[in-house]
């Protein structure tokens, strides 16, 4: 429970903590627990006992000196915390904990009033690393707080921005330190995103765009001379894959022959419309024959004069 309620809760986590204490004063790690939500509260004097305790019972290492400085820094003797940090203890350090521990030597330098000492002891490799590091959001608020004690505002400005764009878990206020210095304000849109327009403010604001009515838009425009209305196919659209559909497409047009009625009634001979009509056929048919008659020779005339069986 100590570990769960130390970042939001830690004057709470720092009571588990106590209470694990008495329960189990021998055992190493309780004694670290306690150390650690202890400093975690603000209790310094008491963070620095459990601390050293743990140590004495093999729990505490190298790892939890820059906390024990820090602690040194906190009761106000920054004459000790020097001393923890120049211990050899702090040259087996890693990485992270060797710039934990400059961090703190910056801030010792700034209490004792060396302004300038506490800007060089946090330039080190790890300020110019182009790379992000778990330290680095912090490495860099520290550095930009050193640099606004030594009256290097313009710098400390960048350094601040830098930080702010490394903490991405927001653990410092470098976003605001960095507005301080440039006169911004910082407006908090986290709500819903989203601005309040009043009335006044809904009518004064511009149109984006005009209403646009769609029939009067198409009538203005003929169908046919529409460029975005496509001219309907005149073969039916065939699917590819689809051979049902395609044989169907291919084949010729079905010939309906009339259906085969039995005993069925030949048809009626069409009635005469008007007796003119009768007459005139009846006047074609003499003059033609009239016309043949003239035509064909006489039987006398074919046989020649001087034929003898005459």
């Amino acid at each position: 429970m100590a570990g769960r309620l130390a970042e939001d809760d830690p004057e709470t986590a720092y009571k588990h903590a106590r209470a694990a204490r008495r329960l189990a004063s021998r055992v190493g790690i309780v004694r670290e627990a306690a150390g650690l939500a202890a400093y975690a509260a603000g209790e310094w004097a008491d963070a620095l006992a459990e601390l050293r305790a743990a140590r004495r019972l093999g729990a505490g290492d190298e790892a939890y000196l820059p906390v024990m400085a820090d602690a040194e820094r906190g009761l106000g003797r920054p004459e000790r915390a020097l001393d923890v940090i120049k211990s050899p203890e702090a040259a087996r350090l890693d990485q992270m904990g060797a710039v934990e521990l400059r961090i703190v030597e910056s801030g010792v330098r700034r209490d004792l009033g060396q302004f300038d000492a506490a800007v060089v002891t946090l330039q080190v490799p790890e300020l110019r690393d182009r790379r992000l590091r778990p330290w680095s959001a912090r490495l860099f608020y520290a550095y930009a707080d050193a640099l606004v004690d030594a009256g290097r505002e313009e710098e400390a400005s960048e350094w601040f921005a830098r930080s702010a764009a490394a903490d991405r878990d927001g653990e410092t206020d470098a976003a605001e330190r960095y507005a301080e210095l440039e006169g911004l304000d910082i407006l908090d849109t986290e709500d819903d995103g989203t601005e309040e327009i009043t009335d006044g403010e809904a009518e004064s604001a511009p149109e984006t765009a005009e209403a646009v009515d769609v029939d009067e838009a198409s009538a203005e425009v003929p169908v046919e001379d529409d460029p975005r209305v496509e001219e309907e196919p005149d073969a039916p659209e065939v699917y590819e894959g689809d051979d049902a559909v395609a044989d169907a497409a291919a084949a010729p047009a079905p010939v309906f022959l009339e259906p085969k009625v039995e005993n069925a009634e030949p048809p009626a001979e069409p009635e005469a419309e008007d007796d003119e009509d009768e007459d005139d056929a009846d006047e074609a048919s003499a003059k033609d024959a009239s016309d043949e008659t003239a035509a064909a020779p006489k039987a006398d005339e074919a046989k020649p004069k001087d034929d003898p069986s005459a």
